[in-house]
């Protein structure tokens, strides 16, 4: 039977042994995204699409004449959202499998994150570490599944984990 977790145990991270498959981590807070915080993001990265950055352009050439915010900046706030409840205490990350963009978000939407753990098991080459990994949804204010992600990460065990 999997268990719901609310974030607001003010807990960094997670121990190996306390994740068990199906567990599902609610993120709080969520975050309401700015135009000011997406075309900074845009900028720092090069990223600087009219897509992202000109409302004018968004209001001629795309479908609800908005501007969309960048997936990168979604992606980075769901991981970021997800760290302090699964891998606050890893040792490494292994990676982001399967990011997939799946509806916009606008400037003024707000972002609400969860994350379900798919698998864990003990590490095959590392002795006194595991394997977690979980899958990231990100939800507009609607509901809406905009951005979901799978990542691995390595987690001591047992007595190395205190």
């Amino acid at each position: 039977m999997s268990r719901v977790f609310d974030a607001r145990e003010g807990r960094f991270g997670r121990a190996y042994e306390e994740f068990t498959v199906g567990d599902v981590y609610r993120h709080w807070p969520g975050k309401t995204i700015t135009e000011a915080e997406d075309h900074l993001c845009c900028l720092m990265t090069m990223a600087a699409s009219p897509v992202h950055v000109d409302a004018q352009f968004a209001s001629e050439e795309m479908e609800g004449g908005r501007n969309l915010v960048v997936g990168t900046f979604v992606y980075a706030l769901l991981l970021g959202m997800s760290v302090p409840d699964t891998s606050g205490r890893a040792i490494a990350a292994f990676g982001t499998e399967s990011l997939r963009h799946t509806a916009p978000l606008y400037h003024g939407d707000t972002l609400y994150g969860e994350t379900e753990v798919v698998e864990k098991r003990l590490s095959r080459s590392r002795p006194g570490t595991a394997v977690v990994t979980i899958e990231t949804r990100g939800r507009n204010q609607d509901g809406v599944v905009v951005c979901e992600f799978r990542r691995s990460f390595l987690l001591p065990t047992g007595a190395a984990a205190a």
